[in-house]
């Protein structure tokens, strides 16, 4: 006899539900862990039978362990509950001019990570990437490899599963995905840098009472994510976000997408080289480091370049400020070592073009030793099975 329609629709609301309140569930263990079962009932409202159901569930799949047991006054004592630390992802930061593989457990708690430098022929970059995953996965034994995740320094469209704008990487338009996948076995995720660095920030900062953000990462390029209304910002292709190419000064510097006076040409570390190199060095070889090292040291040169480039990435941010209006400006990237120096004067160019009746939204630097965009690879993978 077939199943009647209004019956098929209970049985696929009913598994709605359920899948709901395992996420739910889920969450709450990550965030609050070690967390008991009762504990668990009270947080997210739900009947202990049915947290009993979700949580055994959850341990026959292997993603919540049991761990020590707690103490109370009177009366049985609680099991606490935890993450397994035996799923684990695989993080791959691809960067211009270097790239790094690396795994982390589900609480991103980062474990081996292997560099390379990135080769500007993509063909020959992917095996490189390609053979470091299989070394990681083949030393994985015993732990449960949820997926790979992927930080890009470009735009990647979801609809094709192609790197479609990466003026930086030098690619041309390439399935990095597929090669990945059959190569190794494992699912792949992939995103561009700044939202990878978004989902950081939202999955591991814990920034759920902020709903409106954007992260910027400063590299050698301008790269921005954009969260509105809690929901990370693709936009058409996958495109949206990218105020680093757009124009401050159209009869500015080339710029690696073609356009000119762009506001990375203006506000990158290489901005900023190229500023202490028109001062009359001729140094070759230098890196923003090397800069930053410098102005620690009293070069005045060297101060001198990274506050040209503090302004500018001040006076860019007030695209963003009147476009998005977001609460917070989280900014990713080497320059928060001397935050002390771009700060104030970042700030201070925000406050200056701040429309009337508008609010300057919190500025925060992101003091995380380059692994905000590794981080965000593991939310990459995790979010699949945490978003509610």
């Amino acid at each position: 006899m077939p199943v009647s329609e209004s019956k098929r629709s209970q049985g696929a609301s009913s598994e709605v539900v359920r899948d709901i309140n395992r996420r739910i569930v889920l969450n709450l263990i990550r965030t609050r862990q070690p967390i008991s079962r009762a504990d668990l009932a009270r947080a997210s409202g739900l009947q202990r039978s049915t947290i009993s159901l979700i949580v055994e569930q959850l341990i026959e799949e292997n993603w919540v362990v049991e761990g020590p047991t707690g103490r109370l006054p009177r009366g049985r004592r609680p099991t606490f509950l935890r993450l397994n630390d035996d799923r684990v992802i695989i993080g791959v930061d691809i960067r211009p001019i270097q790239t790094t593989v690396a795994l982390a457990d589900a609480n991103g708690k980062f474990m081996s990570q292997e560099m390379m430098s990135t080769s500007g022929d993509a063909k020959v970059a992917l095996t490189q990437i390609i053979a470091a995953i299989k070394r990681i996965k083949s030393a994985c034994r015993g732990k449960m490899i949820e997926g790979v995740g992927i930080s890009l320094p470009g735009r990647f469209d979801h609809t094709s599963n192609r790197l479609v704008f990466a003026p930086n990487l030098k690619w041309s338009d390439i399935d990095i995905r597929d090669p990945i996948v059959e190569q190794t076995g494992l699912d792949v995720e992939l995103e561009n840098a700044a939202n990878a660095c978004v989902l950081a920030e939202v999955w591991f900062d814990r920034v759920h009472e902020c709903r409106n953000l954007v992260v910027v990462t400063v590299s050698e390029g301008i790269g921005t994510g954009v969260l509105a209304n809690g929901v990370l910002v693709r936009g058409l292709g996958g495109m949206a976000g990218e105020f680093g190419h757009v124009p401050l000064d159209p009869t500015g510097p080339v710029c690696s997408c073609g356009s000119r006076g762009c506001w990375e040409v203006f506000a990158s570390n290489r901005a900023a080289l190229r500023y202490y190199l028109e001062t009359g060095s001729t140094e070759s070889g230098l890196s923003f480091t090397d800069l930053l090292s410098r102005s620690e040291q009293g070069d005045t040169r060297a101060s001198s370049a990274l506050d040209t480039m503090a302004r500018y990435l001040g006076r860019g941010m007030r695209m963003i400020v009147a476009g998005l209006a977001p609460e917070r400006i989280v900014v990713v990237g080497d320059l928060t070592r001397s935050w002390h120096r771009f700060g104030p004067v970042i700030e201070a160019e925000i406050q200056a073009q701040v429309l009337p009746g508008g609010v300057a939204p919190r500025l925060v630097p992101a003091f995380e030793d380059g692994m905000a965009r590794l981080r965000g690879t593991v939310a990459l993978v995790l979010q699949k099975h945490f978003s509610v």
